[in-house]
């Protein structure tokens, strides 16, 4: 892989891994549209690295008060907090996921040599944001972070975007304001549950970096990539946010429809 090569699928994982386009669907196709050699497990994991960082870089101040509730949780009187419970419901929302990629790993990378495959589940992705917006329309909005039980619904939507083309962001936020959520606050906590799934990826990859006996791409790659990674995330993360304060997902739905079809088209004619 070289460094043109490098930077562009940083940018792209920057960007869909955020945008409820789907990440792992575009690190699929478009080295594939390309012609390029697929991106190894080490340059993957940089990658993954890049956007938590950026993650990290726009809600620190987030995770360090959730993190200090959540300890003050445990003390007496300290449950009370509301904001408490919006760290247990991360956590809950973390362990569908979490069970899915463990469980189900073998039959999720096998996925990722199937394009035609992240096609359909980019046309999954785009019903799935319809269905969303339409389903928040039948409830009223309210502020705020879901309970454990949403929580918990939003994490099985998380866990189903472990297959590829499947959006992350986009099966999280839609069942978020599904729930009720506003737009910005399904977005938020989608971004939050991202943290601790993306951190947990990284080091089940790093494993197998370290079993399988090093990296195999070179350093200056893997450092375009990752600093590409973060700072298209941490830009994109700031502008999604404000986007959703006005619009709707619809124009995503739109992105994954035409991208899906045109995925599975070029699949049939390269037979």
């Amino acid at each position: 892989m070289d460094i043109f090569q490098a930077m562009v699928l940083g940018i792209v994982q920057g960007v869909t891994e955020f945008a409820p386009i789907s990440s792992s669907g575009h690190l699929v196709i478009v080295p594939w549209v390309l012609g390029w050699n697929p991106p190894g497990l080490a340059f993957d994991t940089v990658l993954h690295l890049g956007t938590l960082v950026a993650v990290l870089g726009v809600f620190w101040g987030d995770v360090i008060e959730l993190s200090k509730i959540w300890l003050r949780s445990f003390s007496r009187g300290g449950g009370a907090d509301p904001r408490a419970t919006t760290a247990w419901a991360i956590l809950v929302g973390t362990l569908p996921a979490a069970l899915a990629g463990y469980f189900l790993e073998g039959l999720f990378e096998r996925l990722f040599l199937a394009p035609l495959v992240v096609g359909v589940f980019l046309l999954v992705t785009a019903l799935a944001l319809v269905s969303g917006e339409f389903l928040s329309r039948r409830r009223p909005i309210r502020l705020g972070a879901p309970d454990l039980t949403g929580g918990l619904l939003v994490g099985l939507a998380q866990a189903f975007a472990v297959a590829p083309g499947i959006s992350r962001s986009g099966a999280t936020i839609s069942m978020g304001i599904a729930l009720g959520l506003s737009r910005e606050d399904s977005a938020r906590f989608s971004f939050l549950l991202s943290i601790p799934i993306i951190l947990g990826a990284s080091i089940s990859q790093i494993r197998d970096i370290a079993q399988a006996g090093g990296l195999d791409t070179q350093g200056t790659p893997l450092i375009v990539g990752f600093l590409a990674a973060t700072i298209s995330g941490y830009l994109c993360i700031n502008f999604f946010l404000s986007f959703l304060r006005r619009r709707s997902l619809f124009a995503f739905s739109a992105y994954c429809f035409l991208f899906g079809l045109g995925t599975i088209a070029v699949w049939l004619v390269r037979g």
